[in-house]
């Protein structure tokens, strides 16, 4: 079974929460705060692991979830870090976004690795608050929230060589003849369900990966069939042998086929269709004369494309010049990335906690509403019945602006303040 595509979920470890505690020891009545910090989460961090060619294993499992950030505790003992989960995905994996589709990253070479959700950051014990006028806080600060997120696993061949051209023209047995690897192969339309590769070895040349990408229609670049599916695995290829029936003994014309295909690349990607390509004039043994090929050769090399071979993949007949060419080409072909649009490209939004101000009129007075995740963090960091607590709690709402914003907005002495479930009168 071959799996190029795969919805996962991942998710980092929360942070620990700083602990509240005091020292308390026989002839040490008012040792004083001694709450330690929270451990940080663990993150969630892709890696390439070459051995493996499928994303097999995200069928069967698709939440990942990193291990959460130890709480503090007494005698300023920290809370442990939690473990970071490391995800192994094949060579040549994009990572997109869910939601917008967007690439994240590519995972294309060796030992790439990237950190996908990052482990919230551990609470800072109550020890951590103390200050001259402030000796014994009663609160202290929570863990950061964990990162969620939704993602779109994709497999791109990592192949040298993309071998494409309709259904049942010979790339499996081309791919066979010339590769340790062997495709299933019979004389049926779209026998070729999956990519297959192959490395190629040669006398006189480098060896290379050669991927027999499966039959490709009409309508392809617009979806129809498997097109998209298969389309995808050749963007990374730097040479396409491009198969074609010269025979005929389906009632195919080779120049008409060879042409459709070159319409699909083109529409698919620009940069695909611009490709080098060798055309291949395949099962000659049954093309019994011989200006057929000389007039598709003529026709193929009019469109810009002179290197057209004839070829027998069946009786191995013109495949040692095929592959040598290929080899050749490939020297002088460079190995670039894959070329990713910057509109596709994911931007992370700078984590930030936001607030909003809404105002509900009355006859009596205004009731100001602050909501958003800063309101949040600082009502689950405070303890609203402890006086020292509570001057914290304003010192950060000024400090943060939130009174400036309040008085820009025209809060008058008497007016209500509310942050979810906490309401307090306004005093100027």
């Amino acid at each position: 079974m071959f799996i190029d595509r795969a919805k996962i979920l991942v998710k980092s470890g929360a942070g620990g929460n700083g602990a509240v505690t005091f020292r308390r020891e026989k002839y040490v009545p008012l040792g004083g705060p001694d709450g330690g910090d929270g451990g940080k989460g663990g993150s969630v961090i892709f890696t390439v692991d070459t051995g493996l060619t499928t994303l097999l294993d995200f069928k069967y499992k698709k939440k990942f979830v990193a291990e959460a950030g130890g709480n503090g505790s007494g005698s300023k003992c920290y809370g442990k870090d939690g473990e970071n989960l490391y995800i192994r995905v094949p060579m040549g994996t994009i990572v997109r976004d869910f939601e917008s589709n967007k690439v994240i990253c590519d995972l294309s070479h060796k030992d790439d690795t990237f950190i996908i959700a990052r482990g919230g950051k551990g609470g800072k014990g109550n020890c951590k608050f103390c200050t001259p006028t402030r000796q014994a806080p009663h609160f202290a600060e929570p863990g950061m929230p964990a990162e969620e997120r939704t993602l779109m696993l994709e497999l791109k061949l990592l192949a040298d060589v993309g071998l494409v051209g309709f259904p049942n023209v010979g790339k499996s047995t081309l791919l066979s003849t010339v590769t340790a690897a062997r495709p299933k192969i019979a004389n049926y339309h779209f026998t070729t369900l999956k990519p297959n590769l192959g490395v190629v070895k040669a006398e006189g040349i480098n060896s290379f990966v050669m991927a027999d990408i499966p039959g490709i229609i009409e309508g392809a670049a617009e979806g129809v069939g498997l097109g998209l599916d298969f389309l995808r695995h050749i963007e990374r290829t730097r040479l396409l042998i491009h198969v074609v029936d010269i025979s005929g003994v389906e009632g195919r014309d080779a120049f008409e086929d060879f042409v459709k295909i070159n319409e699909e690349l083109k529409k698919y990607s620009v940069k695909l269709w611009d490709r080098p390509q060798i055309v291949v004039a395949n099962k000659a043994d049954m093309l019994y004369d011989d200006e057929v090929f000389e007039d598709f050769k003529k026709k193929v090399n009019e469109l810009g494309f002179d290197k057209v071979f004839k070829m027998s993949a069946a009786t191995k007949s013109g495949v040692e010049e095929v592959i040598k060419e290929a080899g050749k080409m490939l020297t002088e072909i460079p190995i670039m990335d894959l070329q990713i649009p910057d509109e596709e490209r994911y931007i992370e939004e700078e984590k930030r906690f936001t607030y909003e101000v809404e105002i509900e009129e009355s006859d009596e007075y205004n009731t100001y509403v602050v909501t958003g995740s800063f309101v949040d963090r600082l009502l689950s960091a405070v303890n609203i019945h402890d006086a020292d607590s509570l001057r914290y709690f304003h010192k950060v709402l000024r400090n943060k602006g939130v009174l400036d914003r309040l008085r820009e907005m025209g809060i008058e002495d008497g007016d209500m303040v509310r942050l979810n479930d906490f309401e307090f009168e306004y005093i100027l």
